[in-house]
Protein backbone atom coordinates (compact mmCIF):
# COMPACT_ATOMS: atom_id res chain seq x y z
CA UNK A 1 0.00 0.00 0.00
CA UNK A 2 1.37 3.49 -0.83
CA UNK A 3 2.49 5.96 1.75
CA UNK A 4 -0.81 7.54 2.68
CA UNK A 5 0.78 9.93 5.15
CA UNK A 6 3.06 11.69 2.64
CA UNK A 7 2.41 15.45 2.32
CA UNK A 8 0.42 16.54 -0.68
CA UNK A 9 2.61 17.41 -3.62
CA UNK A 10 1.81 20.58 -5.48
CA UNK A 11 -0.04 22.48 -2.83
CA UNK A 12 -0.74 25.25 -5.37
CA UNK A 13 0.44 28.04 -3.10
CA UNK A 14 -1.91 27.08 -0.23
CA UNK A 15 0.40 25.51 2.35
CA UNK A 16 -2.14 25.71 5.18
CA UNK A 17 -4.73 23.72 3.26
CA UNK A 18 -2.03 21.24 2.20
CA UNK A 19 -0.98 20.78 5.85
CA UNK A 20 -4.60 20.15 6.90
CA UNK A 21 -4.99 17.54 4.19
CA UNK A 22 -1.75 15.79 5.17
CA UNK A 23 -2.82 15.83 8.84
CA UNK A 24 -6.14 14.17 8.02
CA UNK A 25 -4.37 11.54 5.90
CA UNK A 26 -2.12 10.71 8.84
CA UNK A 27 -5.13 10.41 11.14
CA UNK A 28 -7.00 8.07 8.79
CA UNK A 29 -3.89 5.97 8.17
CA UNK A 30 -3.11 5.89 11.89
CA UNK A 31 -6.53 4.43 12.64
CA UNK A 32 -5.98 1.77 10.00
CA UNK A 33 -2.59 0.89 11.48
CA UNK A 34 -4.11 0.79 14.97
CA UNK A 35 -6.79 -1.65 13.80
CA UNK A 36 -4.12 -3.75 12.09
CA UNK A 37 -2.02 -3.83 15.24
CA UNK A 38 -5.01 -4.90 17.34
CA UNK A 39 -5.90 -7.60 14.84
CA UNK A 40 -2.32 -8.91 14.81
CA UNK A 41 -2.24 -8.95 18.63
CA UNK A 42 -5.48 -10.94 18.73
CA UNK A 43 -4.07 -13.45 16.26
CA UNK A 44 -0.92 -13.90 18.35
CA UNK A 45 -2.82 -14.17 21.62
CA UNK A 46 -5.28 -16.71 20.25
CA UNK A 47 -8.81 -17.52 21.37
CA UNK A 48 -7.53 -19.48 24.37
CA UNK A 49 -7.07 -16.17 26.18
CA UNK A 50 -10.81 -15.81 26.41
CA UNK A 51 -13.99 -15.18 24.48
CA UNK A 52 -13.31 -11.47 24.37
CA UNK A 53 -10.50 -12.02 21.88
CA UNK A 54 -12.97 -13.02 19.21
CA UNK A 55 -15.00 -9.85 19.66
CA UNK A 56 -11.93 -7.63 19.54
CA UNK A 57 -10.50 -9.51 16.57
CA UNK A 58 -13.76 -9.22 14.61
CA UNK A 59 -13.94 -5.53 15.38
CA UNK A 60 -10.34 -4.89 14.27
CA UNK A 61 -10.72 -7.06 11.18
CA UNK A 62 -13.87 -5.19 10.07
CA UNK A 63 -12.16 -1.84 10.80
CA UNK A 64 -9.28 -2.77 8.48
CA UNK A 65 -11.71 -3.81 5.75
CA UNK A 66 -13.68 -0.58 6.11
CA UNK A 67 -10.51 1.51 6.13
CA UNK A 68 -9.09 -0.20 3.04
CA UNK A 69 -12.38 -0.01 1.16
CA UNK A 70 -12.81 3.70 1.84
CA UNK A 71 -9.13 4.40 1.13
CA UNK A 72 -9.63 2.73 -2.23
CA UNK A 73 -12.81 4.72 -2.90
CA UNK A 74 -11.26 8.08 -2.02
CA UNK A 75 -8.00 7.40 -3.83
CA UNK A 76 -9.83 6.19 -6.93
CA UNK A 77 -11.30 9.67 -7.35
CA UNK A 78 -7.90 11.27 -7.93
CA UNK A 79 -5.50 8.53 -9.13
CA UNK A 80 -5.02 4.83 -9.70
CA UNK A 81 -4.65 3.06 -6.31
CA UNK A 82 -1.19 1.51 -5.98
CA UNK A 83 -0.56 2.88 -9.53
CA UNK A 84 -2.51 -0.04 -10.94
CA UNK A 85 -4.73 0.73 -13.97
CA UNK A 86 -7.82 -0.66 -12.28
CA UNK A 87 -11.03 0.07 -14.24
CA UNK A 88 -13.17 2.95 -13.01
CA UNK A 89 -10.38 4.54 -11.00
CA UNK A 90 -8.61 7.92 -11.46
CA UNK A 91 -12.07 9.26 -12.17
CA UNK A 92 -11.27 12.96 -12.02
CA UNK A 93 -8.24 12.81 -14.37
CA UNK A 94 -10.18 10.66 -16.85
CA UNK A 95 -13.36 12.72 -16.68
CA UNK A 96 -11.72 16.14 -16.35
CA UNK A 97 -13.18 17.61 -19.52
CA UNK A 98 -16.61 16.14 -18.83
CA UNK A 99 -16.51 17.53 -15.29
CA UNK A 100 -15.62 20.97 -16.65
CA UNK A 101 -18.45 20.87 -19.19
CA UNK A 102 -20.91 19.64 -16.55
CA UNK A 103 -19.76 22.32 -14.13
CA UNK A 104 -20.23 25.02 -16.77
CA UNK A 105 -23.70 23.71 -17.62
CA UNK A 106 -24.59 23.48 -13.92
CA UNK A 107 -23.55 27.09 -13.32
CA UNK A 108 -25.41 28.25 -16.42
CA UNK A 109 -28.65 26.45 -15.63
CA UNK A 110 -28.76 27.04 -11.89
CA UNK A 111 -27.05 30.41 -11.33
CA UNK A 112 -26.83 32.35 -14.60
CA UNK A 113 -30.54 32.65 -15.28
CA UNK A 114 -32.71 35.74 -15.48
CA UNK A 115 -35.03 34.49 -12.74
CA UNK A 116 -32.21 33.80 -10.27
CA UNK A 117 -30.44 37.10 -10.94
CA UNK A 118 -33.60 39.20 -10.78
CA UNK A 119 -34.72 37.46 -7.59
CA UNK A 120 -31.38 38.28 -6.01
CA UNK A 121 -31.50 41.88 -7.20
CA UNK A 122 -34.91 42.39 -5.56
CA UNK A 123 -33.16 41.97 -2.21
CA UNK A 124 -30.37 44.40 -3.08
CA UNK A 125 -30.71 48.17 -2.91
CA UNK A 126 -28.66 48.77 -6.04
CA UNK A 127 -29.07 52.59 -6.24
CA UNK A 128 -28.47 52.93 -2.50
CA UNK A 129 -25.28 50.90 -2.61
CA UNK A 130 -24.07 52.67 -5.71
CA UNK A 131 -24.90 56.06 -4.22
CA UNK A 132 -23.15 55.14 -0.97
CA UNK A 133 -20.09 54.05 -2.91
CA UNK A 134 -19.97 57.30 -4.87
CA UNK A 135 -20.65 59.43 -1.78
CA UNK A 136 -17.74 58.05 0.24
CA UNK A 137 -15.33 60.83 1.32
CA UNK A 138 -12.85 61.61 -1.42
CA UNK A 139 -14.42 59.07 -3.80
CA UNK A 140 -15.68 61.67 -6.29
CA UNK A 141 -12.25 63.29 -6.53
CA UNK A 142 -10.53 59.92 -6.98
CA UNK A 143 -13.01 58.86 -9.66
CA UNK A 144 -12.56 62.21 -11.40
CA UNK A 145 -8.81 61.61 -11.39
CA UNK A 146 -9.33 58.08 -12.71
CA UNK A 147 -11.60 59.37 -15.47
CA UNK A 148 -8.99 61.96 -16.41
CA UNK A 149 -6.31 59.27 -16.49
CA UNK A 150 -8.48 57.10 -18.74
CA UNK A 151 -9.12 60.07 -21.00
CA UNK A 152 -5.40 60.81 -21.18
CA UNK A 153 -4.60 57.17 -21.96
CA UNK A 154 -7.28 57.10 -24.64
CA UNK A 155 -6.04 60.22 -26.38
CA UNK A 156 -2.48 58.87 -26.30
CA UNK A 157 -3.66 55.85 -28.27
CA UNK A 158 -5.14 58.04 -31.01
CA UNK A 159 -2.77 59.11 -33.74
CA UNK A 160 -2.83 62.82 -34.53
CA UNK A 161 -1.88 62.24 -38.16
CA UNK A 162 -5.02 60.13 -38.57
CA UNK A 163 -7.49 62.17 -36.54
CA UNK A 164 -6.44 65.68 -37.49
CA UNK A 165 -7.38 65.40 -41.18
CA UNK A 166 -10.50 63.44 -40.24
CA UNK A 167 -11.68 66.17 -37.85
CA UNK A 168 -10.83 68.90 -40.37
CA UNK A 169 -12.71 67.02 -43.09
CA UNK A 170 -15.72 66.54 -40.83
CA UNK A 171 -15.84 70.22 -39.87
CA UNK A 172 -15.38 71.28 -43.49
CA UNK A 173 -18.09 68.94 -44.74
CA UNK A 174 -20.56 69.99 -42.06
CA UNK A 175 -19.85 73.66 -42.72
CA UNK A 176 -20.39 73.23 -46.47
CA UNK A 177 -23.54 71.14 -45.98
CA UNK A 178 -25.15 73.57 -43.53
CA UNK A 179 -27.03 76.38 -45.36
CA UNK A 180 -25.67 79.72 -44.21
CA UNK A 181 -28.72 81.91 -44.85
CA UNK A 182 -31.08 80.31 -42.28
CA UNK A 183 -28.31 80.31 -39.67
CA UNK A 184 -27.47 83.96 -40.29
CA UNK A 185 -31.17 84.84 -40.28
CA UNK A 186 -31.67 83.17 -36.91
CA UNK A 187 -28.64 84.91 -35.43
CA UNK A 188 -29.87 88.29 -36.63
CA UNK A 189 -33.37 87.55 -35.32
CA UNK A 190 -31.94 86.87 -31.87
CA UNK A 191 -29.96 90.09 -32.06
CA UNK A 192 -32.98 92.13 -33.13
CA UNK A 193 -35.34 90.50 -30.60
CA UNK A 194 -32.97 91.38 -27.79
CA UNK A 195 -32.45 94.89 -29.19
CA UNK A 196 -28.77 94.10 -29.36
CA UNK A 197 -28.48 95.57 -32.85
CA UNK A 198 -29.09 99.04 -31.41
CA UNK A 199 -26.39 98.45 -28.82
CA UNK A 200 -24.05 97.43 -31.62
CA UNK A 201 -24.94 100.60 -33.54
CA UNK A 202 -24.31 102.75 -30.47
CA UNK A 203 -20.91 101.14 -29.94
CA UNK A 204 -20.08 101.63 -33.61
CA UNK A 205 -21.03 105.30 -33.45
CA UNK A 206 -18.83 105.82 -30.38
CA UNK A 207 -15.92 104.11 -32.09
CA UNK A 208 -16.42 106.18 -35.24
CA UNK A 209 -16.51 109.42 -33.24
CA UNK A 210 -13.33 108.47 -31.43
CA UNK A 211 -11.68 107.50 -34.70
CA UNK A 212 -12.56 110.86 -36.28
CA UNK A 213 -11.29 112.78 -33.27
CA UNK A 214 -8.00 110.90 -33.14
CA UNK A 215 -7.42 111.42 -36.87
CA UNK A 216 -8.64 115.04 -37.12
CA UNK A 217 -5.31 116.33 -38.41
CA UNK A 218 -5.17 113.63 -41.07
CA UNK A 219 -8.60 114.58 -42.41
CA UNK A 220 -7.67 118.29 -42.31
CA UNK A 221 -4.56 117.58 -44.34
CA UNK A 222 -6.60 115.63 -46.87
CA UNK A 223 -8.96 118.58 -47.25
CA UNK A 224 -6.01 120.92 -47.71
CA UNK A 225 -4.58 118.74 -50.48
CA UNK A 226 -7.93 118.55 -52.26
CA UNK A 227 -8.69 122.29 -51.94
CA UNK A 228 -7.62 124.61 -54.86
CA UNK A 229 -4.37 126.47 -54.28
CA UNK A 230 -6.05 129.85 -54.56
CA UNK A 231 -8.35 129.13 -51.58
CA UNK A 232 -6.85 130.57 -48.39
CA UNK A 233 -6.01 128.22 -45.55
CA UNK A 234 -8.29 130.04 -43.15
CA UNK A 235 -11.22 129.28 -45.41
CA UNK A 236 -10.30 125.61 -45.46
CA UNK A 237 -10.03 125.68 -41.70
CA UNK A 238 -13.47 127.15 -41.24
CA UNK A 239 -15.05 124.76 -43.73
CA UNK A 240 -13.35 121.77 -42.15
CA UNK A 241 -14.25 122.81 -38.60
CA UNK A 242 -17.87 123.34 -39.54
CA UNK A 243 -18.20 120.03 -41.38
CA UNK A 244 -16.27 118.12 -38.73
CA UNK A 245 -18.29 119.61 -35.89
CA UNK A 246 -21.52 118.84 -37.74
CA UNK A 247 -20.50 115.25 -38.29
CA UNK A 248 -19.49 114.80 -34.65
CA UNK A 249 -22.72 116.41 -33.51
CA UNK A 250 -24.74 114.10 -35.76
CA UNK A 251 -23.00 111.04 -34.33
CA UNK A 252 -23.65 112.23 -30.78
CA UNK A 253 -27.28 112.96 -31.62
CA UNK A 254 -27.90 109.49 -33.06
CA UNK A 255 -26.07 107.87 -30.17
CA UNK A 256 -28.10 109.77 -27.56
CA UNK A 257 -31.56 109.41 -29.14
CA UNK A 258 -32.95 105.83 -29.06
CA UNK A 259 -35.83 106.96 -31.32
CA UNK A 260 -33.70 108.67 -33.94
CA UNK A 261 -34.82 108.26 -37.53
CA UNK A 262 -31.50 106.67 -38.47
CA UNK A 263 -32.04 104.02 -35.81
CA UNK A 264 -35.55 103.29 -37.08
CA UNK A 265 -34.28 103.05 -40.63
CA UNK A 266 -31.44 100.79 -39.49
CA UNK A 267 -33.90 98.56 -37.61
CA UNK A 268 -36.26 98.34 -40.59
CA UNK A 269 -33.49 97.53 -43.03
CA UNK A 270 -32.06 94.83 -40.74
CA UNK A 271 -35.47 93.21 -40.34
CA UNK A 272 -36.02 93.35 -44.08
CA UNK A 273 -32.65 91.67 -44.60
CA UNK A 274 -33.60 88.90 -42.19
CA UNK A 275 -36.81 88.37 -44.14
CA UNK A 276 -34.86 88.31 -47.41
CA UNK A 277 -32.49 85.70 -46.01
CA UNK A 278 -35.46 83.42 -45.41
CA UNK A 279 -37.45 84.13 -48.56
CA UNK A 280 -35.21 85.54 -51.31
CA UNK A 281 -33.11 82.89 -53.16
CA UNK A 282 -30.72 85.51 -54.56
CA UNK A 283 -29.92 86.89 -51.08
CA UNK A 284 -29.41 83.36 -49.73
CA UNK A 285 -27.19 82.50 -52.70
CA UNK A 286 -24.97 85.54 -52.12
CA UNK A 287 -24.55 84.56 -48.46
CA UNK A 288 -23.77 80.98 -49.49
CA UNK A 289 -21.12 82.19 -51.95
CA UNK A 290 -19.58 84.34 -49.24
CA UNK A 291 -19.56 81.36 -46.87
CA UNK A 292 -17.80 79.15 -49.43
CA UNK A 293 -15.24 81.84 -50.15
CA UNK A 294 -14.60 82.21 -46.43
CA UNK A 295 -14.26 78.44 -45.92
CA UNK A 296 -11.75 78.18 -48.73
CA UNK A 297 -9.55 80.88 -47.24
CA UNK A 298 -6.14 79.44 -46.21
CA UNK A 299 -6.41 80.85 -42.68
CA UNK A 300 -9.77 79.17 -42.12
CA UNK A 301 -8.53 75.86 -43.51
CA UNK A 302 -5.48 76.04 -41.24
CA UNK A 303 -7.76 76.72 -38.27
CA UNK A 304 -10.01 73.74 -39.03
CA UNK A 305 -6.94 71.54 -39.43
CA UNK A 306 -5.70 72.51 -35.98
CA UNK A 307 -9.01 71.86 -34.21
CA UNK A 308 -8.14 68.31 -33.09
CA UNK A 309 -4.67 69.24 -31.82
CA UNK A 310 -5.92 72.30 -29.94
CA UNK A 311 -8.87 70.45 -28.41
CA UNK A 312 -6.72 67.48 -27.42
CA UNK A 313 -4.06 69.65 -25.83
CA UNK A 314 -6.69 71.61 -23.90
CA UNK A 315 -8.33 68.42 -22.63
CA UNK A 316 -4.99 66.85 -21.65
CA UNK A 317 -3.94 69.97 -19.80
CA UNK A 318 -7.23 70.05 -17.91
CA UNK A 319 -7.06 66.32 -17.16
CA UNK A 320 -3.55 66.63 -15.74
CA UNK A 321 -4.44 69.56 -13.47
CA UNK A 322 -6.10 68.42 -10.21
CA UNK A 323 -7.56 71.92 -9.78
CA UNK A 324 -8.88 72.25 -13.33
CA UNK A 325 -12.49 73.03 -14.17
CA UNK A 326 -12.78 69.66 -15.91
CA UNK A 327 -11.83 67.73 -12.76
CA UNK A 328 -14.12 69.91 -10.65
CA UNK A 329 -17.08 69.39 -12.98
CA UNK A 330 -16.60 65.61 -13.09
CA UNK A 331 -16.36 65.44 -9.30
CA UNK A 332 -19.46 67.63 -8.97
CA UNK A 333 -21.40 65.40 -11.38
CA UNK A 334 -20.39 62.31 -9.39
CA UNK A 335 -21.47 63.97 -6.15
CA UNK A 336 -24.82 64.97 -7.66
CA UNK A 337 -25.33 61.43 -8.95
CA UNK A 338 -24.61 60.01 -5.49
CA UNK A 339 -27.19 62.28 -3.88
CA UNK A 340 -29.83 61.45 -6.48
CA UNK A 341 -29.20 57.72 -6.12
CA UNK A 342 -29.66 57.95 -2.37
CA UNK A 343 -32.57 60.40 -2.09
CA UNK A 344 -34.53 60.82 -5.33
CA UNK A 345 -37.35 58.21 -5.55
CA UNK A 346 -37.71 58.58 -9.30
CA UNK A 347 -34.02 58.07 -9.98
CA UNK A 348 -33.81 55.20 -7.53
CA UNK A 349 -36.76 53.40 -9.11
CA UNK A 350 -35.36 53.99 -12.60
CA UNK A 351 -31.91 52.66 -11.70
CA UNK A 352 -33.34 49.63 -9.89
CA UNK A 353 -35.62 48.78 -12.80
CA UNK A 354 -32.94 49.21 -15.44
CA UNK A 355 -30.50 47.21 -13.33
CA UNK A 356 -32.91 44.27 -13.47
CA UNK A 357 -33.31 44.70 -17.21
CA UNK A 358 -29.60 45.05 -17.94
CA UNK A 359 -28.62 42.19 -15.63
CA UNK A 360 -31.25 39.93 -17.19
CA UNK A 361 -30.06 40.79 -20.68
CA UNK A 362 -26.42 40.22 -19.80
CA UNK A 363 -27.21 36.87 -18.18
CA UNK A 364 -29.22 35.68 -21.16
CA UNK A 365 -26.67 37.01 -23.62
CA UNK A 366 -23.47 35.84 -21.95
CA UNK A 367 -24.41 32.87 -19.73
CA UNK A 368 -23.41 30.47 -22.50
CA UNK A 369 -20.08 32.25 -22.91
CA UNK A 370 -19.42 32.05 -19.16
CA UNK A 371 -20.28 28.34 -19.16
CA UNK A 372 -17.87 27.86 -22.06
CA UNK A 373 -15.26 29.81 -20.12
CA UNK A 374 -15.59 27.41 -17.18
CA UNK A 375 -15.43 24.28 -19.34
CA UNK A 376 -12.60 25.56 -21.56
CA UNK A 377 -10.58 26.67 -18.52
CA UNK A 378 -10.90 23.25 -16.92
CA UNK A 379 -10.08 21.63 -20.26
CA UNK A 380 -6.82 23.60 -20.43
CA UNK A 381 -5.74 22.48 -16.96
CA UNK A 382 -3.14 19.77 -16.71
CA UNK A 383 -4.68 16.44 -15.66
CA UNK A 384 -2.50 15.98 -12.59
CA UNK A 385 -2.87 19.62 -11.66
CA UNK A 386 -6.65 19.33 -11.85
CA UNK A 387 -6.61 16.36 -9.49
CA UNK A 388 -4.39 18.25 -7.07
CA UNK A 389 -6.60 21.34 -7.23
CA UNK A 390 -9.75 19.40 -6.43
CA UNK A 391 -8.10 17.20 -3.83
CA UNK A 392 -6.68 20.25 -2.12
CA UNK A 393 -10.14 21.80 -1.88
CA UNK A 394 -12.18 18.76 -0.78
CA UNK A 395 -9.60 16.15 0.20
CA UNK A 396 -9.62 17.01 3.89
CA UNK A 397 -13.36 16.29 4.12
CA UNK A 398 -12.95 13.12 2.06
CA UNK A 399 -10.43 11.81 4.56
CA UNK A 400 -13.26 11.75 7.10
CA UNK A 401 -14.82 9.08 4.93
CA UNK A 402 -11.79 6.90 5.66
CA UNK A 403 -12.02 7.70 9.38
CA UNK A 404 -15.74 6.97 9.44
CA UNK A 405 -15.24 3.82 7.41
CA UNK A 406 -12.71 2.55 9.93
CA UNK A 407 -14.96 3.28 12.91
CA UNK A 408 -18.25 2.18 11.33
CA UNK A 409 -16.62 -0.93 9.86
CA UNK A 410 -15.34 -1.93 13.27
CA UNK A 411 -18.75 -1.42 14.87
CA UNK A 412 -20.45 -3.34 12.07
CA UNK A 413 -17.97 -6.20 12.49
CA UNK A 414 -18.61 -6.26 16.24
CA UNK A 415 -22.38 -6.38 15.74
CA UNK A 416 -22.18 -9.11 13.13
CA UNK A 417 -19.81 -11.22 15.23
CA UNK A 418 -22.04 -10.73 18.30
CA UNK A 419 -25.14 -11.81 16.39
CA UNK A 420 -23.30 -14.85 15.04
CA UNK A 421 -22.27 -15.85 18.55
CA UNK A 422 -25.80 -15.47 19.83
CA UNK A 423 -27.26 -17.55 17.01
CA UNK A 424 -24.53 -20.20 17.38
Amino acid sequence: MPDLTAPLAGSLDDPERARDLARMKRLATGLFLLAAAVFLACVLVGEDAGAWVGYVRATAEASMVGALADWFAVTALFRHPLRLPIPHTAIIPRKKDQIGASLGTFVQENFLTRAVVEEKLTTVDVPGRLGGFLAAPGRAERLAGDASAVLTALTSLLRDEDLQPAVASLVDRKAHETPAAPVLARVLELVVEGDRHQEVLSAALRLLARFLHENRLVFRAQLGDASPAWVPDWVDDRVFDKVFAGLQGFLEEVGADPRHELRRSYDARLRAYVHALRTDPDTAARVEDLKKELLEHPAVRAWSGSLWTNAKNAVLAAAADPDSELRARIAALIGDAARLLQTDPTVRELVQRHTHRVAGYLVERFSGDLADLVSSTVARWDTDETSRRIELQVGRDLQWIRVNGTVVGGLAGLVIYTIAQLLG
